[in-house]
């Protein structure tokens, strides 16, 4: 079904009820790779038993961590094959911090959708809200739909961030596991692009690449522990625009700029001479 803009744009999406536990938390965390600096206070915080400290990014997974069918890109007036979709940008801004275990709905719109010829951007925006009727967070994302564009719509805005004209503060690599992939997937994201390779192949990868939320919040994790103290509930919001494929068992080499209360970062893969990976990073944070 092609995409009817006249319905999708501003529809409603149906509102979801879901809860999570420490145990939660704990999985998510590991799939990033928490744990790797097993003896140390601050790493360990991320997966203490009951109350553990929780990454902004928890907020990408906690509305489905118990699914285990591939998701369908399913809308009012957008239903899209899921080979074709890759995710174009995420963004999450934390009105309190996450607690280890909660109950919280969902109510979500589609915001925008651009036209870009040969290919369509769907933009929703997920509004969470606790079990005492107070706000979580806010979700805003992008996927990139190849082949589905022509709908006679807006190609929509195309901005970048700059990164500053000095050396960055920091500049780190973080190695992935090479079943990173396979790990982080428990946390309720099944699409087969990330564990079955003819699957993989068909979509025009040579092998299954890690989810790029992974990736994201691989990076939101690396700028907490290296700019404050591994302290999470600092971090406010966290963006980046999807700019490119990492594979599971590669290095990650994020670079790092602050500026007053925000961070401007730059993702890339080692084994590639720097491709990048994530581009228009930026994280918020309030003061310690």
């Amino acid at each position: 079904m092609p995409i009817d803009p006249k319905i999708a744009l501003g529809a409603e999406l149906p509102s979801r009820e879901f809860s999570w536990t420490p145990s939660d938390v704990q999985l998510y965390q590991l799939g990033l790779g928490a744990g790797t600096r097993w003896t140390e206070p601050a790493e360990l915080r991320y997966l203490d038993d009951r109350t553990p400290q929780v990454l902004p990014t928890f907020a990408t997974v906690a509305p489905t961590l118990h699914e285990t069918e591939p998701p369908r890109v399913s809308f009012p007036g957008i239903d899209i094959d899921l080979a074709k979709v890759v995710h174009g940008h995420q963004e999450v801004e934390v009105h309190r911090p996450i607690p280890a275990a909660g109950k919280a709905t969902s109510t979500g719109r589609i915001t925008e959708l651009w036209d870009k010829g040969s290919a369509a951007v769907v933009v929703q925006e997920q509004t969470v809200t606790g079990s005492d009727g107070a706000p979580l967070w806010t979700a805003r994302s992008s996927i990139f739909a190849r082949g589905e564009g022509g709908f006679g719509g807006e190609r929509g805005p195309s901005t970048k961030t700059e990164l500053p004209d000095r050396a960055p503060d920091f500049d780190v690599t973080t190695p992935t596991l090479p079943q990173q992939a396979l790990l982080y997937r428990m946390c309720g994201d099944r699409n087969p692009l990330h564990s079955d390779p003819e699957f993989a192949r068909a979509a025009g990868f040579p092998a299954p690449i890690l989810h790029g939320l992974c990736t994201y919040g691989i990076v939101c994790k690396t700028a907490t522990d290296t700019v404050l103290g591994s302290e999470a509930s600092r971090v406010t919001g966290f963006r980046a625009r999807f700019a490119g494929v990492l594979y599971p068992g590669e290095t990650i080499r994020t670079r790092i700029w602050r500026q007053d209360d925000e961070l401007t970062i730059a993702a890339t893969v080692v084994e590639r001479e720097d491709a990048p990976v994530l581009g228009d990073v930026t994280l918020r944070f309030s003061a310690a």
